[in-house]
């Protein structure tokens, strides 16, 4: 919860974020406190079900999708994808090996692992502008460790 609340600043202008991690992980846990930190007030639901929640952040769009139940990309067609494919966008996709062909690139990939009581995060910056975003976390973090 602590990194999506150090998250949400950056993602307010948009982002594609990819969730891995096995089940229960902690990638909706993630999904929701990342909304909530960016702003949602309504009840954040996990979009295993329905696949695809929307939300208004910062007066963007923000999707979250769960592709955990699909077995093919070709599954997606009918929810029309193609509007998540702009910059200004906020899109966080967990399971998204499951949709490979039909998802915007990621701008940043979180994969989530158990450890101990807790969570372990690797962050991997997938475009010019995720790199800002860690570099930018670093810094804060670097300031926050003297």
């Amino acid at each position: 919860m602590a990194l999506a609340r150090s998250l949400a600043p950056v993602l307010l202008n948009g982002g594609v974020v990819y969730l891995r991690g096995e089940l229960g992980a902690g990638k909706t846990t993630f999904a929701r406190a990342l909304l909530r930190a960016m702003g949602v007030g309504e009840r954040v639901k996990s979009p295993t079900y329905s696949l695809l929640e929307r939300y208004t952040v910062n007066g963007r769009d923000a999707f979250h999708l769960d592709l955990y139940r699909i077995s093919n990309a070709g599954e997606l067609e009918w929810l029309g994808l193609d509007e998540l494919d702009a910059p200004e966008k906020i899109v966080l996709v967990e399971w998204p090996e499951r949709g490979r062909g039909a998802l915007p690139k990621p701008d940043l990939e979180i994969a989530l692992e158990h450890e101990g009581r807790g969570r372990s995060a690797c962050l991997s910056a997938g475009s010019a502008r995720a790199s800002g975003w860690l570099d930018g976390i670093q810094a804060v973090a670097g300031r926050a460790g003297k």
